[in-house]
C-alpha cells in the first residue's frame, strides 16, 4: 500500500501563517456578486475573482508562500520549477519579489505570450528554459536541476506549503463576506487549491459545504479517491489546461480523502458554455479552468436561498482559442451537427439537399467535398449549426426521408477529435 503523506502536514495556521505573509505584498482579490448565476440558481452567487491578481491566477499564493518561507541559506542556490501557465507566473511573480533566483523550464509547446509574460514578470531574477515536447519532459529537466545544483524544487500543488498558500482564498473570502459562506464551489486540478481551502475551514467554519469540481476528461482527484490511492489517469483531456492533471498529489489527496470532499465532474463542452456567458454577459475573460467551478452550478442540487462563493481561479486565456470554445459550447448544446452525405455527382444535388433537409433556421458551416471522376456519388463533411438545439429530431426526420445516404458522426466518435 503506497504511504501518504499526513494530512497533518498542513493545519489552518499554516494557512493563517502563509495569509500574514502575502498581505505584506498582495491586496484581497474581488468578491463580487453576479445576477446571471443567482438567477439561474436561486442562490446568492459571489464570484471570487483570482483571475485578477498580478499573475491572473491564485497560483501566486502558494508559489509565494513557499519560497517565502525557505531560509536564507535555502535561498542561495534559487528555486526551480516546471510549468507551462499559471504556476511559472506565479513562480516567475514571487521570485521577483523575493529577490531569488529561479529557473523555470517551460516545454516547447508554451505559446511564445506565455514564455514573454514570465520574463516580463520575473525580470533579471527568472531564467526561462525551453525544453522538451510536453510538461513531463520539462518536469523531469527540473527535478534533475534541483537535484545537482541544490536548488528547491517548487511544486504546482503537491507541496504543504503550497498547499497553505492556496488555502488563503477561503480565509480572504470570509473577512470580505464577515461571515462563511453556505457553499464553496473550488476548481479541481492536483488538488493544491481544494485542500487548502479544506484545511482551514475544516478548523475554522466546519459548517461551509465545500464542492470541488473537475473537468470530466481529467477527473483525477476521483479516480484516486476512488483507488485509495493517486493513480495515473489512462487518458487525460487537456482542453482545460489548467486544471488537466493526469495524477492528483500526494501532499494533496489525503486531505482531500480525510475530509470527504464533495467532488463532481463537468464535461467540457459545458465549461466552454460557462466561458462565453461568462465574457459575454458578465465581462469576464477566463481561462477554461478558471470557468471550472462556475460551470458546475447547473448540475448541484441544494443551492436555492444559499450563500454560494465561486472561485475564478485563473484570466491566461489566448484569445486564439475562442474558435475552439464557441465549437465546444454549440456541440455541447446540441446545436452544431456533423454528417457525411453521400451526393450524387449530378447537377443541382447540392440545391436539392438544401431546400429539402435545412430548416429555416439552420445553417452549413462546413462543407467539404471531394468529387470522384469515377464514381456516381462524391462523400462530403457538412457541419450544420441548428437555431435551436429542439429542432434536431426533425432535420434527422428530414435527412432520412432525403435521397442521399447521410450518416452523423456522433461527438463520441474517434472521428469526432480532428473537427475540433
Amino acid at each position: 500500500m503506497t504511504q501518504h503523506a499526513p494530512t497533518d502536514q498542513v493545519s489552518a495556521a499554516d494557512v493563517e501563517a502563509a495569509a500574514g505573509r502575502l498581505a505584506a505584498v498582495t491586496t484581497p482579490t474581488p468578491l463580487e456578486p453576479n445576477e446571471r448565476l443567482s438567477a439561474a440558481t436561486g442562490a446568492r452567487v459571489l464570484l471570487k475573482r483570482e483571475d485578477l491578481q498580478p499573475v491572473r491566477s491564485y497560483k501566486l499564493r502558494g508559489a509565494y508562500n513557499l519560497i517565502g518561507t525557505l531560509p536564507s541559506e535555502r535561498l542561495a542556490d534559487g528555486v526551480v520549477c516546471a510549468s507551462a501557465g499559471n504556476h511559472a507566473q506565479g513562480v516567475a511573480w514571487a521570485a521577483a519579489r523575493l529577490d531569488v533566483h529561479a529557473r523555470i523550464y517551460l516545454p516547447r509547446t508554451t505559446p511564445r505570450q506565455k514564455r514573454q509574460r514570465v520574463a516580463a514578470l520575473g525580470g533579471d531574477t527568472v531564467e526561462t528554459v525551453v525544453l522538451g515536447d510536453t510538461y513531463d519532459e520539462a518536469a523531469e529537466a527540473a527535478r534533475r536541476d534541483a537535484e545537482v545544483r541544490g536548488a528547491v524544487l517548487v511544486p504546482a500543488f503537491d507541496d504543504p506549503r503550497t498547499v497553505a498558500g492556496q488555502g488563503t482564498v477561503a480565509l480572504e473570502v470570509c473577512a470580505q463576506l464577515g461571515r462563511a459562506p453556505d457553499v464553496l464551489v473550488v476548481p479541481v486540478g492536483g488538488g493544491g487549491l481544494l485542500a487548502g481551502c479544506l484545511t482551514w475551514l475544516a478548523e475554522r467554519r466546519p459548517q461551509v459545504r465545500v464542492i470541488g469540481v473537475e473537468p470530466a476528461g481529467a477527473a483525477s482527484m476521483a479516480a484516486a479517491l476512488a483507488a485509495g490511492q493517486p493513480v495515473d489517469l489512462p487518458t487525460l483531456e487537456g482542453f482545460v489546461d489548467g486544471a488537466a492533471v493526469r495524477r492528483t498529489g500526494d501532499v494533496t489527496f489525503p486531505i482531500v480523502q480525510d475530509h470527504a470532499a464533495e467532488l463532481v465532474a463537468v464535461p467540457e463542452g459545458q465549461v466552454c458554455v460557462e466561458m462565453l456567458d461568462l465574457y459575454q454577459a458578465d465581462g469576464i475573460v477566463a481561462e477554461p479552468a478558471g470557468a471550472l467551478a462556475a460551470s458546475a452550478l447547473p448540475q448541484l442540487d441544494g443551492l436555492a436561498g444559499k450563500t454560494v462563493v465561486v472561485i475564478l481561479s485563473g484570466g491566461n486565456n489566448d484569445v486564439s482559442r475562442y474558435a475552439e470554445v464557441v465549437e465546444r459550447a454549440l456541440v455541447h448544446q446540441g446545436r452544431k451537427h456533423y454528417f457525411l452525405v453521400e451526393f450524387p455527382q449530378e447537377p443541382g444535388a447540392l440545391r436539392r439537399f438544401l431546400d429539402d433537409v435545412l430548416g429555416p433556421d439552420d445553417d452549413i458551416t462546413l462543407f467539404e467535398y471531394t468529387k470522384r471522376n469515377n464514381r456516381e456519388t462524391g462523400p462530403a463533411l457538412v457541419g450544420v449549426e441548428l437555431g435551436r438545439p429542439e429542432d434536431f429530431p426533425a432535420l434527422m426526420e428530414r435527412m432520412r426521408l432525403a435521397p442521399p445516404k447521410i450518416e452523423r458522426i456522433p461527438p463520441d466518435s474517434p472521428m469526432f477529435h480532428f473537427l475540433l
